[in-house]
């Protein structure tokens, strides 16, 4: 089974990357993500992880099912990707693609998943019970991050310039 999901940003590709690239960040920037705890590094930049981040159940409600994994995950600065493999349990095997490439004067994010488990119907619940759900609000977030930042990094009030040195 193959699903991809995507978004538009408007902020430049190379800022949706930088910002994703950390996921031991992800709890800090993403209210759904619990932890990200690492688990082992690797001299090639590869990082072992635990995630956990929350499903909505019952939103209205404030309810949510915490979901765990262990992906082992990196980023390829060459081509604004972000790559996990997922390892163990539920999802193992799971292979995960973030696509950041530059699109009409912004970004367009598409994850790729790709999941093959011995019981086939497995990995479509998976996809539209968890995997969705929760990829879904990451890139909703991320999208409002960058764009935050993007324009703030284009205000007048971003940094320091040489016409208005107050700043």
């Amino acid at each position: 089974m193959r699903s991809t999901i995507g978004v538009d940003v408007d902020a430049p590709p190379e800022l949706v990357f930088r910002l994703a690239r950390d996921v031991e960040l992800w709890p800090r920037l993403l209210p759904h993500y619990v932890a990200v705890r690492p688990i082992e590094r690797e001299g090639d930049g590869t990082l072992l992880a635990e995630m956990v981040a929350r499903r909505p159940f019952v939103p209205v409600l404030g309810l949510s099912i915490p979901v765990a994994w262990r992906a082992r995950t990196w980023s390829e600065a060459a081509t604004c990707r972000l790559r996990f493999i997922h390892q163990g349990g539920a999802t193992n095997g799971m292979d995960v693609t973030w696509r950041i490439s530059a699109r009409g004067g912004g970004a367009r994010v598409e994850i790729d998943h790709e999941f093959r488990p011995r019981i086939g119907p497995w990995a479509d619940f998976i996809d539209h019970a968890f995997t969705r759900p929760i990829a879904s609000r990451t890139l909703a977030t991320f999208k409002a991050i960058a764009e935050a930042v993007a324009a703030a990094e284009g205000s007048e009030f971003a940094a320091p310039s040489a016409t208005n040195p107050s700043t």
